[in-house]
């Protein structure tokens, strides 16, 4: 049994920061941010070693990502001083999907032809995905738990795959919770509307 935990000591160490990260992104508390620096550091051994190098490479644009959203949440953006919860703007969803279409295949092409990869359509579709969702977290828009669902339901199964089982876990807990983050950032959006007209 401690051969088992000290061969997966990292996975269980990303478990802990996921789940505390989990926690801080359903509150839409800004220290989500510190968490999203640390996390991807200690997954980058994790995902190198399973041969997941499109995750591996995600965990690197996760890090300057996470610096980028903690300077927006702390300072807003323009006259606002704190970035409110926001759905996405209609005209962001043609933009979101042709640079997800492009990064699916990119990173799919890339993975093919120079890695040893063994499920690069896969590895592609999740990273490209979310790399999307890490952008529409940063803006604070409430769609972006849907974009995790999916992220989240289709990592897990590729990491059971691949053997990764407490990041498996990990995101098969993300998945349930990802439905419930999108209704209680929509409440706490709708609170702050309301409050902003009173």
């Amino acid at each position: 049994m401690w051969e088992f935990l000290a061969a997966h000591a990292l996975e269980i160490f990303g478990l802990v920061l996921g789940i505390t990260y989990l926690i801080f992104e359903l509150k839409a508390w800004w220290p989500l941010w510190i968490i999203s620096i640390i996390m991807p550091i200690n997954s980058l051994f994790v995902y190198f070693k399973a041969g997941l190098y499109a995750d591996f490479a995600i965990d690197i644009y996760y890090v300057l990502a996470a610096v980028y959203g903690l300077i927006v949440w702390l300072r807003g953006t323009g006259k606002k001083k704190k970035l409110p919860i926001t759905a996405t703007p209609l005209k962001a969803y043609p933009i979101l999907l042709a640079v997800f279409a492009v990064l699916f295949v990119g990173i799919a092409f890339v993975l093919k032809s120079w890695t040893n990869s063994t499920v690069p359509w896969a590895d592609s579709f999740t990273t490209a995905l979310s790399i999307i969702a890490m952008w529409m977290l940063s803006r604070k828009w409430i769609e972006q738990w849907w974009v995790w669902f999916i992220v989240d339901a289709a990592s897990s199964g590729l990491y059971i795959y691949k053997g990764i089982y407490f990041y498996a876990g990990l995101y098969l807990l993300y998945t349930a919770l990802a439905a419930y983050g999108y209704f209680k950032w929509r409440k706490m959006s709708t609170f702050e509307l309301e409050s902003k007209t009173v």
